[in-house]
Protein backbone atom coordinates (compact mmCIF):
# COMPACT_ATOMS: atom_id res chain seq x y z
CA UNK A 1 0.00 0.00 0.00
CA UNK A 2 1.16 3.53 -0.68
CA UNK A 3 0.48 6.79 1.11
CA UNK A 4 -2.52 8.77 -0.11
CA UNK A 5 -0.25 11.78 -0.76
CA UNK A 6 3.48 11.50 -1.49
CA UNK A 7 5.61 12.64 1.41
CA UNK A 8 7.60 14.93 -0.86
CA UNK A 9 4.40 16.77 -1.68
CA UNK A 10 3.51 16.90 2.00
CA UNK A 11 6.87 18.47 2.69
CA UNK A 12 6.20 21.08 0.06
CA UNK A 13 2.77 21.80 1.50
CA UNK A 14 3.93 22.26 5.07
CA UNK A 15 7.07 24.25 4.34
CA UNK A 16 5.97 26.56 1.56
CA UNK A 17 2.19 26.84 1.49
CA UNK A 18 1.87 28.10 5.03
CA UNK A 19 2.69 31.62 6.24
CA UNK A 20 5.67 32.21 8.54
CA UNK A 21 5.36 30.30 11.79
CA UNK A 22 4.80 33.36 13.97
CA UNK A 23 2.24 35.03 11.71
CA UNK A 24 -0.89 34.74 13.82
CA UNK A 25 -3.76 36.97 14.79
CA UNK A 26 -3.58 39.04 17.95
CA UNK A 27 -6.21 38.33 20.60
CA UNK A 28 -9.06 40.77 20.95
CA UNK A 29 -8.13 43.62 23.26
CA UNK A 30 -11.37 43.15 25.18
CA UNK A 31 -10.90 39.39 25.59
CA UNK A 32 -12.15 38.20 28.96
CA UNK A 33 -11.71 34.99 30.91
CA UNK A 34 -14.13 32.30 29.83
CA UNK A 35 -14.62 33.71 26.33
CA UNK A 36 -12.77 32.22 23.38
CA UNK A 37 -12.61 33.66 19.82
CA UNK A 38 -14.27 30.55 18.43
CA UNK A 39 -14.84 31.84 14.88
CA UNK A 40 -11.16 32.72 14.50
CA UNK A 41 -9.89 29.52 16.07
CA UNK A 42 -12.10 27.45 13.77
CA UNK A 43 -11.41 29.33 10.55
CA UNK A 44 -7.71 30.25 10.64
CA UNK A 45 -5.31 27.37 10.09
CA UNK A 46 -2.23 28.06 12.22
CA UNK A 47 1.10 28.19 10.44
CA UNK A 48 3.28 25.16 11.15
CA UNK A 49 6.52 23.43 10.28
CA UNK A 50 7.10 19.69 10.06
CA UNK A 51 10.67 18.79 10.87
CA UNK A 52 10.90 15.50 8.92
CA UNK A 53 8.04 14.78 6.48
CA UNK A 54 9.37 11.25 5.91
CA UNK A 55 9.09 10.25 9.58
CA UNK A 56 6.28 7.83 10.48
CA UNK A 57 5.54 10.00 13.52
CA UNK A 58 6.12 13.59 12.54
CA UNK A 59 7.32 16.29 14.91
CA UNK A 60 5.83 19.67 14.16
CA UNK A 61 5.60 23.11 15.71
CA UNK A 62 2.56 25.29 15.12
CA UNK A 63 1.69 28.85 16.04
CA UNK A 64 -0.14 28.99 19.35
CA UNK A 65 -2.18 31.77 20.87
CA UNK A 66 -0.19 34.99 21.24
CA UNK A 67 0.68 36.48 24.60
CA UNK A 68 0.71 40.26 24.87
CA UNK A 69 0.42 40.89 28.59
CA UNK A 70 2.71 40.40 31.56
CA UNK A 71 4.05 36.99 30.52
CA UNK A 72 7.73 36.88 29.66
CA UNK A 73 7.07 35.47 26.18
CA UNK A 74 5.49 38.61 24.76
CA UNK A 75 3.96 37.88 21.36
CA UNK A 76 3.24 34.75 19.34
CA UNK A 77 3.90 31.39 20.97
CA UNK A 78 4.94 27.97 19.70
CA UNK A 79 3.20 24.65 20.36
CA UNK A 80 4.94 21.34 19.80
CA UNK A 81 2.93 18.35 18.54
CA UNK A 82 3.35 14.81 17.27
CA UNK A 83 1.32 13.86 14.21
CA UNK A 84 0.81 10.49 12.55
CA UNK A 85 -1.73 8.94 10.20
CA UNK A 86 -2.15 5.87 8.00
CA UNK A 87 -0.40 7.95 5.32
CA UNK A 88 2.69 8.75 7.41
CA UNK A 89 2.89 5.08 8.42
CA UNK A 90 2.73 4.02 4.76
CA UNK A 91 -0.51 2.12 5.35
CA UNK A 92 -3.03 4.26 3.46
CA UNK A 93 -4.58 3.07 0.22
CA UNK A 94 -4.52 5.28 -2.86
CA UNK A 95 -7.05 8.08 -2.44
CA UNK A 96 -8.11 6.91 1.01
CA UNK A 97 -9.43 9.36 3.55
CA UNK A 98 -9.46 8.71 7.27
CA UNK A 99 -10.92 10.24 10.43
CA UNK A 100 -8.91 12.38 12.80
CA UNK A 101 -8.52 12.65 16.55
CA UNK A 102 -7.03 15.25 18.90
CA UNK A 103 -5.23 13.83 21.95
CA UNK A 104 -4.89 15.99 25.08
CA UNK A 105 -2.44 15.07 27.83
CA UNK A 106 -3.02 15.49 31.54
CA UNK A 107 -1.19 17.35 34.28
CA UNK A 108 2.54 16.73 34.17
CA UNK A 109 2.12 15.15 30.75
CA UNK A 110 3.17 16.14 27.28
CA UNK A 111 2.61 15.15 23.67
CA UNK A 112 2.89 11.36 23.84
CA UNK A 113 4.16 9.68 20.68
CA UNK A 114 2.92 6.30 22.00
CA UNK A 115 -0.63 7.66 21.98
CA UNK A 116 -0.33 9.04 18.44
CA UNK A 117 1.11 5.72 17.25
CA UNK A 118 -1.77 3.81 18.83
CA UNK A 119 -4.41 5.86 16.99
CA UNK A 120 -2.57 5.94 13.67
CA UNK A 121 -2.41 2.14 13.83
CA UNK A 122 -6.17 2.19 14.36
CA UNK A 123 -6.57 4.07 11.08
CA UNK A 124 -6.80 7.63 12.37
CA UNK A 125 -4.87 10.81 11.77
CA UNK A 126 -3.83 11.77 15.29
CA UNK A 127 -2.32 14.92 16.72
CA UNK A 128 -1.06 15.23 20.30
CA UNK A 129 0.21 18.61 21.42
CA UNK A 130 2.20 19.72 24.46
CA UNK A 131 0.25 22.32 26.44
CA UNK A 132 3.11 23.47 28.63
CA UNK A 133 5.49 25.11 26.14
CA UNK A 134 7.81 22.09 25.97
CA UNK A 135 8.76 19.32 23.59
CA UNK A 136 9.34 15.68 24.60
CA UNK A 137 12.07 13.36 23.31
CA UNK A 138 11.84 12.20 19.70
CA UNK A 139 10.24 8.78 19.15
CA UNK A 140 12.46 5.77 18.52
CA UNK A 141 11.78 2.59 16.59
CA UNK A 142 13.19 -0.93 16.63
CA UNK A 143 14.77 -2.74 13.68
CA UNK A 144 11.32 -3.90 12.52
CA UNK A 145 9.98 -0.36 12.45
CA UNK A 146 7.81 -0.81 15.52
CA UNK A 147 7.71 2.02 18.01
CA UNK A 148 9.66 1.70 21.23
CA UNK A 149 7.42 2.78 24.08
CA UNK A 150 8.62 5.92 25.84
CA UNK A 151 5.60 7.33 27.70
CA UNK A 152 7.51 6.92 30.96
CA UNK A 153 10.41 9.16 29.94
CA UNK A 154 11.82 11.48 32.65
CA UNK A 155 10.32 14.97 32.58
CA UNK A 156 13.78 16.53 32.58
CA UNK A 157 14.33 15.14 29.08
CA UNK A 158 11.71 17.60 27.77
CA UNK A 159 13.05 20.88 26.46
CA UNK A 160 11.51 24.32 26.64
CA UNK A 161 10.54 25.84 23.29
CA UNK A 162 12.11 29.21 22.50
CA UNK A 163 8.63 30.73 22.29
CA UNK A 164 6.84 28.21 24.49
CA UNK A 165 3.58 29.39 25.97
CA UNK A 166 1.98 29.02 29.38
CA UNK A 167 3.34 26.27 31.62
CA UNK A 168 0.96 23.86 33.37
CA UNK A 169 1.50 24.54 37.06
CA UNK A 170 -1.21 25.31 39.62
CA UNK A 171 -0.34 29.00 39.48
CA UNK A 172 -1.03 29.15 35.76
CA UNK A 173 -4.22 27.09 36.11
CA UNK A 174 -5.76 28.96 39.03
CA UNK A 175 -3.90 31.94 40.48
CA UNK A 176 -3.70 33.87 37.21
CA UNK A 177 -7.45 34.53 37.06
CA UNK A 178 -8.29 38.21 36.91
CA UNK A 179 -7.27 40.87 34.44
CA UNK A 180 -5.59 39.72 31.26
CA UNK A 181 -6.13 36.17 29.97
CA UNK A 182 -2.50 36.07 28.83
CA UNK A 183 -1.39 34.01 31.83
CA UNK A 184 -4.49 31.82 32.08
CA UNK A 185 -3.52 28.25 31.25
CA UNK A 186 -7.14 27.10 30.71
CA UNK A 187 -7.66 29.77 28.05
CA UNK A 188 -4.48 28.89 26.18
CA UNK A 189 -4.99 25.13 26.54
CA UNK A 190 -8.45 25.17 24.97
CA UNK A 191 -7.48 27.69 22.29
CA UNK A 192 -4.40 25.70 21.29
CA UNK A 193 -6.44 22.49 21.21
CA UNK A 194 -8.87 24.17 18.82
CA UNK A 195 -5.94 25.35 16.71
CA UNK A 196 -4.63 21.78 16.59
CA UNK A 197 -8.09 20.64 15.51
CA UNK A 198 -8.18 23.22 12.72
CA UNK A 199 -4.73 22.11 11.61
CA UNK A 200 -5.66 18.42 11.77
CA UNK A 201 -8.68 18.99 9.53
CA UNK A 202 -6.38 20.43 6.84
CA UNK A 203 -3.86 17.59 6.83
CA UNK A 204 -3.62 15.40 3.71
CA UNK A 205 -6.10 12.53 3.68
CA UNK A 206 -8.07 13.68 6.72
CA UNK A 207 -11.85 13.83 6.42
CA UNK A 208 -12.61 17.11 8.22
CA UNK A 209 -16.16 16.01 8.98
CA UNK A 210 -14.98 12.96 10.97
CA UNK A 211 -12.99 14.16 13.95
CA UNK A 212 -13.01 13.39 17.67
CA UNK A 213 -11.23 14.53 20.81
CA UNK A 214 -10.07 12.64 23.89
CA UNK A 215 -8.05 13.73 26.88
CA UNK A 216 -6.84 12.31 30.17
CA UNK A 217 -7.10 13.92 33.64
CA UNK A 218 -6.45 17.64 33.04
CA UNK A 219 -6.75 16.62 29.41
CA UNK A 220 -10.20 15.23 30.22
CA UNK A 221 -11.01 18.55 31.85
CA UNK A 222 -9.83 20.33 28.70
CA UNK A 223 -11.82 17.89 26.55
CA UNK A 224 -14.97 18.92 28.43
CA UNK A 225 -14.30 22.56 27.56
CA UNK A 226 -13.19 21.93 23.97
CA UNK A 227 -16.19 19.71 23.19
CA UNK A 228 -18.52 22.33 24.67
CA UNK A 229 -17.03 25.13 22.58
CA UNK A 230 -15.94 23.48 19.31
CA UNK A 231 -18.97 22.05 17.53
CA UNK A 232 -16.85 20.54 14.74
CA UNK A 233 -16.05 17.49 16.87
CA UNK A 234 -18.31 14.52 16.25
CA UNK A 235 -17.29 12.59 19.37
CA UNK A 236 -15.62 13.33 22.69
CA UNK A 237 -14.03 11.03 25.28
CA UNK A 238 -13.04 12.82 28.49
CA UNK A 239 -11.14 10.37 30.68
CA UNK A 240 -11.47 11.19 34.40
CA UNK A 241 -12.13 14.88 33.62
CA UNK A 242 -15.23 16.70 34.80
CA UNK A 243 -16.41 19.94 36.33
CA UNK A 244 -17.56 21.08 39.77
CA UNK A 245 -13.92 21.09 40.85
CA UNK A 246 -14.88 23.68 43.46
CA UNK A 247 -17.16 21.25 45.30
CA UNK A 248 -16.86 18.04 47.27
CA UNK A 249 -13.55 16.25 47.73
CA UNK A 250 -11.68 17.16 44.54
CA UNK A 251 -7.99 17.76 45.14
CA UNK A 252 -8.42 20.94 43.08
CA UNK A 253 -10.93 22.49 45.49
CA UNK A 254 -8.36 23.98 47.94
CA UNK A 255 -6.62 25.83 45.09
CA UNK A 256 -9.94 27.27 43.96
CA UNK A 257 -11.02 28.20 47.49
CA UNK A 258 -7.74 30.08 48.01
CA UNK A 259 -8.71 32.47 45.22
CA UNK A 260 -11.02 34.29 47.63
CA UNK A 261 -12.88 37.05 45.83
CA UNK A 262 -11.66 35.67 42.49
CA UNK A 263 -13.11 32.22 43.14
CA UNK A 264 -16.45 32.88 41.45
CA UNK A 265 -14.69 34.34 38.42
CA UNK A 266 -12.57 31.19 37.95
CA UNK A 267 -15.61 28.94 38.26
CA UNK A 268 -17.60 30.98 35.74
CA UNK A 269 -14.72 31.13 33.30
CA UNK A 270 -12.93 27.81 33.54
CA UNK A 271 -14.83 25.19 35.49
CA UNK A 272 -16.42 22.78 32.97
CA UNK A 273 -19.70 22.98 34.89
CA UNK A 274 -20.10 26.47 33.44
CA UNK A 275 -19.80 25.19 29.85
CA UNK A 276 -20.97 21.55 29.63
CA UNK A 277 -24.56 22.66 29.19
CA UNK A 278 -23.51 23.77 25.69
CA UNK A 279 -22.07 20.35 24.80
CA UNK A 280 -24.09 18.62 22.07
CA UNK A 281 -21.29 16.23 21.08
CA UNK A 282 -21.83 12.49 21.70
CA UNK A 283 -19.75 11.99 24.84
CA UNK A 284 -18.20 8.88 26.37
CA UNK A 285 -17.26 9.54 29.98
CA UNK A 286 -14.55 7.28 31.41
CA UNK A 287 -13.67 7.34 35.11
CA UNK A 288 -13.17 5.24 38.22
CA UNK A 289 -15.23 4.92 41.38
CA UNK A 290 -12.38 6.05 43.63
CA UNK A 291 -10.72 8.83 41.64
CA UNK A 292 -9.46 11.60 43.92
CA UNK A 293 -8.91 14.18 41.18
CA UNK A 294 -12.35 13.98 39.57
CA UNK A 295 -14.58 12.66 42.31
CA UNK A 296 -17.56 10.55 41.33
CA UNK A 297 -20.26 12.88 42.71
CA UNK A 298 -18.83 15.88 40.84
CA UNK A 299 -18.47 13.62 37.81
CA UNK A 300 -22.14 12.62 37.92
CA UNK A 301 -23.30 16.23 38.24
CA UNK A 302 -21.07 17.29 35.34
CA UNK A 303 -22.31 14.79 32.78
CA UNK A 304 -25.93 15.37 33.71
CA UNK A 305 -25.43 18.78 32.05
CA UNK A 306 -24.37 17.40 28.65
CA UNK A 307 -27.05 17.84 26.00
CA UNK A 308 -25.69 15.31 23.52
CA UNK A 309 -25.89 11.51 23.81
CA UNK A 310 -23.96 10.19 26.83
CA UNK A 311 -22.28 6.85 27.40
CA UNK A 312 -20.40 5.88 30.56
CA UNK A 313 -17.63 3.54 31.63
CA UNK A 314 -17.08 3.88 35.36
CA UNK A 315 -14.64 1.19 36.39
CA UNK A 316 -14.37 0.13 40.01
CA UNK A 317 -11.02 1.41 41.29
CA UNK A 318 -9.74 2.44 37.85
CA UNK A 319 -6.10 3.57 38.10
CA UNK A 320 -5.36 7.23 37.34
CA UNK A 321 -2.70 7.91 34.73
CA UNK A 322 -1.92 8.31 31.05
CA UNK A 323 -1.45 4.67 29.94
CA UNK A 324 -4.43 3.51 32.08
CA UNK A 325 -6.41 6.39 30.58
CA UNK A 326 -5.84 5.46 26.95
CA UNK A 327 -5.89 1.68 27.45
CA UNK A 328 -9.66 0.87 27.63
CA UNK A 329 -10.78 -0.85 24.43
CA UNK A 330 -14.15 0.85 24.76
CA UNK A 331 -12.65 4.20 23.75
CA UNK A 332 -11.69 2.94 20.29
CA UNK A 333 -15.01 1.11 19.91
CA UNK A 334 -16.97 4.25 20.79
CA UNK A 335 -15.06 6.52 18.42
CA UNK A 336 -15.14 3.90 15.64
CA UNK A 337 -18.91 3.59 15.99
CA UNK A 338 -19.35 7.30 15.25
CA UNK A 339 -16.55 8.03 12.80
CA UNK A 340 -16.23 4.68 11.03
CA UNK A 341 -19.69 3.17 11.29
CA UNK A 342 -18.45 0.45 13.66
CA UNK A 343 -20.62 -1.65 15.94
CA UNK A 344 -21.50 0.63 18.86
CA UNK A 345 -21.25 0.03 22.56
CA UNK A 346 -24.44 -1.12 24.27
CA UNK A 347 -26.87 1.69 25.01
CA UNK A 348 -27.82 1.80 28.68
CA UNK A 349 -31.13 3.23 29.82
CA UNK A 350 -32.12 4.84 33.09
CA UNK A 351 -31.89 2.66 36.17
CA UNK A 352 -35.05 1.89 38.11
CA UNK A 353 -34.88 0.86 41.76
CA UNK A 354 -37.86 -0.79 43.42
CA UNK A 355 -37.40 -2.03 46.96
CA UNK A 356 -34.08 -3.91 46.78
CA UNK A 357 -34.10 -4.58 43.04
CA UNK A 358 -32.20 -2.44 40.53
CA UNK A 359 -33.18 -2.77 36.88
CA UNK A 360 -31.34 -1.27 33.92
CA UNK A 361 -32.78 -1.51 30.39
CA UNK A 362 -30.37 -1.71 27.46
CA UNK A 363 -30.16 -2.19 23.72
CA UNK A 364 -27.17 -3.81 22.11
CA UNK A 365 -26.00 -5.07 18.75
CA UNK A 366 -23.67 -7.44 20.59
CA UNK A 367 -24.45 -10.12 23.13
CA UNK A 368 -24.14 -9.13 26.77
CA UNK A 369 -22.33 -11.74 28.82
CA UNK A 370 -22.08 -10.16 32.25
CA UNK A 371 -23.73 -7.53 34.44
CA UNK A 372 -22.97 -6.44 38.00
CA UNK A 373 -24.38 -3.95 40.45
CA UNK A 374 -21.67 -2.08 42.35
CA UNK A 375 -22.57 -0.10 45.44
CA UNK A 376 -21.24 1.40 48.63
CA UNK A 377 -22.94 2.00 51.95
CA UNK A 378 -19.81 3.43 53.51
CA UNK A 379 -19.35 6.99 54.67
CA UNK A 380 -16.27 9.20 54.70
CA UNK A 381 -13.98 10.20 51.88
CA UNK A 382 -15.18 8.75 48.59
CA UNK A 383 -11.74 7.60 47.50
CA UNK A 384 -11.55 5.42 50.63
CA UNK A 385 -15.01 3.86 50.63
CA UNK A 386 -15.41 0.13 50.27
CA UNK A 387 -17.60 -0.94 47.34
CA UNK A 388 -19.34 -4.28 47.02
CA UNK A 389 -20.88 -6.05 44.04
CA UNK A 390 -23.94 -8.13 43.28
CA UNK A 391 -24.17 -10.36 40.21
CA UNK A 392 -27.04 -9.34 37.95
CA UNK A 393 -29.06 -11.49 35.58
CA UNK A 394 -29.65 -10.52 31.96
CA UNK A 395 -33.14 -11.10 30.56
CA UNK A 396 -35.46 -9.47 28.04
CA UNK A 397 -33.24 -6.47 27.37
CA UNK A 398 -32.66 -5.73 31.04
CA UNK A 399 -29.95 -6.24 33.64
CA UNK A 400 -31.56 -7.03 36.99
CA UNK A 401 -29.85 -7.19 40.38
CA UNK A 402 -31.54 -8.12 43.64
CA UNK A 403 -30.28 -7.19 47.07
CA UNK A 404 -29.38 -3.50 46.91
CA UNK A 405 -29.17 -2.57 50.61
CA UNK A 406 -31.46 0.14 51.90
CA UNK A 407 -28.44 1.99 53.28
CA UNK A 408 -26.55 2.08 49.96
CA UNK A 409 -25.68 5.68 49.15
CA UNK A 410 -23.97 5.34 45.75
CA UNK A 411 -24.36 2.68 43.09
CA UNK A 412 -24.17 1.84 39.38
CA UNK A 413 -24.61 -1.12 37.04
CA UNK A 414 -21.86 -2.44 34.76
CA UNK A 415 -22.69 -4.34 31.56
CA UNK A 416 -20.06 -6.25 29.58
CA UNK A 417 -20.52 -7.62 26.07
CA UNK A 418 -18.92 -10.49 24.18
CA UNK A 419 -16.10 -8.22 22.99
CA UNK A 420 -15.10 -7.59 26.60
CA UNK A 421 -16.36 -4.02 26.30
CA UNK A 422 -17.89 -2.61 29.46
CA UNK A 423 -20.36 0.24 29.83
CA UNK A 424 -22.21 1.41 32.90
CA UNK A 425 -25.34 3.12 33.94
CA UNK A 426 -25.17 6.68 35.17
CA UNK A 427 -24.19 6.94 38.85
CA UNK A 428 -27.09 6.94 41.31
CA UNK A 429 -26.87 8.52 44.75
CA UNK A 430 -29.06 9.18 47.77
Amino acid sequence: MTPAIPRALLACLCLTAMPPLHATAEPAKDAVAGVWPIARLQSETPSFQIEDPDAPIQSLVYAGEPITGKSTVGGPTQVFAFYASPATLGLAKEGETFPGIVLIHGGGGTAFSDWVWLWAKRGYAAIAMDLSGHRPPAPKFDEKGEKISDNGHPRETRTRLEKGGIDQGHGEKFDSIGGSIDDDWPYHAVANVMKAHTLLRQMPGVDPERTAVTGISWGGYTTCLAASLDDRFKAAVPVYGCGFLHEGESVQKPSIDKLGERRAAWIAAYDPSSHLGKCNVPTFGVNGTHDIHYVIDSYAKSYALVKGPRTFRIQPRMAHGHPPGWAPIEIGIFVDSILKGGIPLPVVGEMNVHAETATVPFTSETKLVKAELFYTSAEGKRSNREWKSIAARIADGKAIADGLPADANTWLMTLTDERGAMVTSAVRMR
